[in-house]
């Protein structure tokens, strides 16, 4: 019996793509394609959803969205595959067209707001982009944060969703995978025309002056409507925290950032109201300041220092009793002009500072010492720039000590052979001689007459 097409499958694995249904079709020739071809409509319907209901009936568009966070239980644990779905009836109320998403995928999408949900699309498609979409009740941290470096002004938006806002250097075998955070950036200059559409789009019209109020606007609205209302939109404050390095693209604006490493990564160091945000590669890191054990000074040179945060990463989700663990994360190549701001930031805030804690006291003895060509300790890379300002004073003035004892000749003011008696005296001996010669000359004169 001749093999035969699986049209149901074909039609619910290519919805909305008769062009390639008709092709498969036209391909299909023998009982070997046909074969191959249900396989494959098979297993593309086994991804997309575990139903092979037509979608139309399995939900109208926006409103099951899916996410990669947690389900719409009220338990709030992650399901096994990652996934969420959205409650009924949840059409879209806003869309903003051409915003270019950072994380989890560098690319332009078109961005949604439901009641429920904030997700991304390609313009082209009705369906959520796989990966980005995330249910408004799991948001954690809401921030807004200017773009470093750019001769146009830039702001970056970033949503931490439950439990994602510190990663571990090194994660917990068997342990869930931790989401992503959605970072997406705008210009600082009104919206284009014919960007904004939805049925909120009359009253997001109110508020595009720019593209930074309409997004603040957005976020606020959806997450108050989600009960998030104590949820605010996190900013950098210069008066908390501005860097003394001028920023060449734009001198007239104030660097609330710090170039920092994280490893070999470069990235920005943001010292905020709610705790220090390092940024914009992946993995992010937000460090809330509840959650900041300690912060020391580490490697302090003279034109750069580290500056390492001890951080509470204790959990009581899934457990009975308390699991307590902490982790250190070090930033290094912070620029010696912001060691005052950052200590100020760190004082304001009560972080402990533990620079000069007993583990790190001993790394004075030996490890880090830095030492003159004799092998003379003349300072520590641990110690604070006073301390060592200090200390290269001290042996400068030891040095120009020991330069004037190796230029003493004790000769100096004698003869080269140290007889201790002058060019000067000589020559008054001399003088002396022959003064008393004509003495005896004239007294043998005074006798003969």
């Amino acid at each position: 019996m001749a093999s035969k097409l699986d049209e149901r499958s074909l039609a619910l694995a290519f919805d909305g793509r008769p062009d390639l249904q008709n092709a498969i079709r036209q391909a299909a020739v023998g009982d070997n394609y046909i074969e191959l071809f249900n396989h494959i409509s098979l297993h593309i319907c086994s991804l997309s959803s575990p139903s092979l209901e037509p979608a139309s009936k399995k939900r109208r568009v926006g409103e099951g969205v899916p996410s990669r966070l947690v389900n719409s239980s009220t338990s709030g644990k992650p399901t096994p595959n990652g996934t969420s779905t959205a409650i009924e009836d949840n059409p879209i109320l806003l869309e903003i067209k051409d915003i270019s998403i950072v994380i989890p995928q560098r690319k332009k999408y078109t961005l949604c707001f439901t009641s429920s949900h904030i997700y991304a699309r390609l313009g082209d498609s009705l369906e959520p982009a796989a990966g980005i979409s995330y249910a408004w009740k799991d948001i954690e941290y809401v921030f807004c944060l200017p773009v470093p470096e750019k001769s146009q002004k830039q702001y970056n938006y970033l949503l931490f969703p439950k439990n994602s806002n510190i990663t571990p250097s090194k994660p917990t075998p068997g342990a869930p995978q931790i989401p992503e955070p959605l970072v997406f950036t705008i210009p600082d200059s009104a919206p284009k025309p014919g960007t904004i559409s939805g049925s909120e789009a009359a009253r997001a019209s109110a508020v595009s002056d720019d593209c930074k109020a309409l997004l603040d606007w957005a976020l606020t609205t959806r997450l108050q409507a989600a009960g998030k209302g104590s949820l605010k939109i996190m900013q950098a404050d210069p008066k908390l925290f501005a860097s003394e390095q001028k920023q060449p693209h734009r001198p007239g604006d104030k660097a609330v950032f710090v170039k920092a490493f994280r490893g070999s990564k470069d990235g920005y160091l943001f010292f905020l109201p709610n705790g220090i945000l390092w940024g914009f590669k992946k993995p992010l890191l937000f460090l809330p300041h509840e959650r900041i054990a300690a912060v020391s000074y580490t490697s302090v040179l003279q034109r750069t220092f580290n500056l390492s945060v001890e951080v509470d990463t204790s959990s009581t989700e899934g457990v009975k009793d308390i699991v307590e663990s902490s982790e250190e994360y070090e930033f290094s190549m912070l620029d010696q002009l912001d060691f005052d701001g950052i200590s100020e930031y760190v004082k304001r805030y009560g972080l402990a500072d533990k620079s000069m804690a007993e583990q790190r006291k001993a790394k004075l003895h030996n490890v880090n010492t830095v030492k003159d060509e004799d092998g003379n300790i003349i300072g520590n890379a641990e110690a604070g720039e006073l301390e060592k300002a200090a200390a290269e004073a001290e042996q400068a003035a030891m040095d120009e000590e020991d330069e004037d004892e190796e230029d003493y000749d004790p000769g100096s003011e004698g003869d080269s052979e140290g007889s201790g008696t002058s060019s000067e005296d000589e020559s008054g001996d001399e003088d002396g001689d022959a003064q008393a010669d004509d003495d005896e000359e004239d007294d043998e004169e005074e006798a003969d007459q």
